[in-house]
């Protein structure tokens, strides 16, 4: 069997990922199926943590912009990556391994709260986590939160899956003459103003020297791919 390029990462998952085909909500055959492919990246002795986003039930950005202060806003934001994070763990459990969703917001009668000490023992544990709530601060954002968690639990990567096999030099989608970036590093990525992250959790990547991998979660057994040095996708440190 290959060997696993790192130890440990952060997936990061948006919230309009998990809702599939649909517009909005929750879609479950996609969720089993990025599940599945969570668990068998875990097979391969890697330890995971998976950050998600809300923007399928949610976007706190967006509703503040409607007269609802973004302090109010953002944390309804945070509390719909709570009911994703559940949804998400009880379809790990079901794909075969341990999960635990952990939250930045405290509610204890609902999901284990948040504190590193206790989710790094889970990881040593081969508990798969899913990060909840995001940093439990407003004007951040889930992005912020991969990269802020990553570093936390001592990651080799960020593995930020989207729609798109990497990062290209314009959006694949509308320029057929796009191509795809290999390997970049911060600052390349900084200059060329590639919307890979939001600024802060770019920022935060560059200052810890954390890698983000952007690949492609539409591709099956994507996130084992990446970690086996498989497929398409870019490097980003």
């Amino acid at each position: 069997m290959a060997k696993p390029k790192y130890r440990r990462v952060i997936v990061k998952l948006s919230g309009e990922a998990l809702s599939g085909p649909e517009k909005f909500g929750i879609h479950q055959p996609t969720i089993d199926r990025f599940a599945a492919d969570l668990v068998a990246a875990h097979a391969l002795g890697v330890g995971l943590g998976v950050v998600v986003g809300g923007g399928n039930v949610l976007r706190g950005a967006q509703i503040s912009e409607d007269g609802l202060s973004r302090p109010t806003a953002d944390a309804m934001g945070m509390l719909a990556t709570v009911m994703n994070a559940l949804v998400l763990e009880a379809a790990i459990e079901r794909a075969g391994a341990s999960a635990r969703t952990m939250s930045a917001l405290s509610m204890p009668q609902v999901c284990e709260t948040y504190e590193r000490q206790r989710a790094l023992r889970h990881l040593e544990d081969d508990v798969i986590i899913v990060f909840a709530g995001g940093t439990g601060n407003p004007y951040f954002t889930t992005d912020t939160t991969a990269v802020l968690r990553a570093a936390e639990m001592g990651c080799d990567a960020v593995l930020k899956a989207t729609d798109v096999d990497g990062v290209y030099t314009a959006d694949p989608k509308r320029d057929a003459t796009a191509t795809r970036y290999e390997h970049l590093d911060h600052q390349e990525a900084l200059d060329r103003r590639l919307k890979i992250m939001d600024a802060t959790a770019f920022a935060l990547a560059q200052e810890n020297r954390m890698p983000i991998i952007v690949f492609s979660i539409l591709e099956q057994e994507a996130i084992a791919n990446v970690l086996l040095g498989k497929g398409h996708f870019t490097i980003v440190g």
